[in-house]
């Protein structure tokens, strides 16, 4: 059985803090679905990390799509929220609902994460009203980061404060089950989440959410093209991949590869036919 929504509400009541975390592929999937991960996200972060886009902007539906089946194939507990890419629920509800929709038919995700907050909240509360559970996202949204002027803390002055805090209340009134925190500050993270009854999901905000998330090759270290301040590698596999990949080359080279072990034997009498 999958988690469901409700359980993931129920963590916050009870005190359980929520851990969530990326995934790309039925492989990643597959393992962090047995670790035992709750909450799996296939986030548009796949554009920079998986596709190597310079932003999240590029990320297409089909992309998505492409990558929330495969996940979804690699797990059989987790919930599995897919991230809806830029501009896939901005021009219209309709076009909101629609898309909000695949991933769930096509995809077969469980629930949907829009990024926004007051400006978003009528078609959070229609999609919803839909059947489709929404996570919301609000602090650093990375697929309005060309107008926010870079990859910078969010909330820090009494005006920004106050608007977040406003674009947490409106995507908990429009019923949305669980909300991220990106890049805000800690104390302000933590007052967000006293306020709601939803729970909030940090990331770079914290250790007063209700949750944490991370992109998962952050934490394996295996994009090592840059590590966020928020991240903790746990590992470091770029370096132990890079190792292993030089050690097949050269085993290539000097013959050591492949072996009698790794080679598939036949009766000779056979080739000596063919001669």
């Amino acid at each position: 059985m999958r988690v469901t929504v409700s359980q993931i509400k129920a963590m916050k009541s009870k005190g359980e803090k929520i851990v969530m975390l990326t995934a790309y592929d039925y492989a990643a999937a597959r393992i962090v679905d047995d670790a035992g991960v709750p909450l799996i996200l296939v986030g548009d972060s796949l554009g920079m990390v998986v596709l190597g886009y310079q932003s999240t902007i590029p990320v297409t539906m089909e992309e998505m799509l492409h990558h929330t089946r495969a996940v979804v194939r690699g797990t059989s507990k987790a919930l599995v929220v897919g991230d809806m890419p830029f501009m896939t629920y901005h021009i219209s509800t309709e076009e909101a609902l629609r898309n909000a929709a695949r991933f769930i038919q096509d995809g077969g995700a469980q629930a949907v994460k829009l990024e926004g907050g007051v400006s978003v909240a009528d078609k959070v509360r229609r999609i919803v009203e839909c059947g489709i559970p929404v996570m919301g996202h609000i602090g650093l949204t990375p697929q309005s980061i060309h107008q926010l002027g870079g990859f910078k803390a969010q909330g820090k002055t009494p005006e920004a404060a106050a608007r977040l805090l406003a674009d947490a209340r409106a995507l908990e009134q429009a019923g949305a089950f669980a909300i991220v925190l990106e890049t805000v500050p800690a104390p302000m993270a933590t007052l967000i989440s006293s306020k709601l009854a939803v729970p909030t999901i940090g990331i770079g905000a914290g250790p007063g959410c209700d949750g944490q998330v991370q992109v998962i090759n952050d934490l394996l270290g295996s994009f090592a093209d840059f590590v966020p301040k928020h991240a903790r590698r746990y590992a470091k596999l770029s370096d132990i991949m890079s190792t292993a990949i030089s050690e097949y080359r050269d085993d290539v080279r000097s013959g050591r590869f492949p072996t009698e072990e790794h080679s598939i034997p036949m009766d000779e009498a056979v080739l000596a036919d063919l001669s």
